[in-house]
């Protein structure tokens, strides 16, 4: 039986032109972060696919050109999840 490892990246956007990785990690620490996220409210979208490329953006760096439209529809529907609009 194969065992899948957890993965979480945390996604920061409105303080820069682009979305930022504010945090990663696997295991506990992915644990650690999705726990996080939940308290606050966040938005938490499962796409392993995703992640595994967010993975490899460093910390507070801005998430590369090719990845905009996927993070958009993430972000998209986050927005309508929680019955938001975002700002002009």
């Amino acid at each position: 039986m194969k065992r899948f490892s957890k993965e979480a990246v945390a996604l920061e956007y409105g303080q820069q032109d682009a979305p930022t990785v504010l945090a990663k990690g696997s295991e506990e620490l992915a644990l650690d972060i999705i726990q996080e996220a939940k308290k606050h409210g966040i938005f938490i979208a499962e796409d392993p696919q995703l992640v595994a490329v967010l993975a490899q953006v460093g910390l507070s760096e801005e998430i590369p050109e090719e990845l905009y439209q996927a993070v958009a529809v993430m972000l998209s529907w986050a927005y309508w999840m929680k019955d938001l609009k975002p700002d002009p």
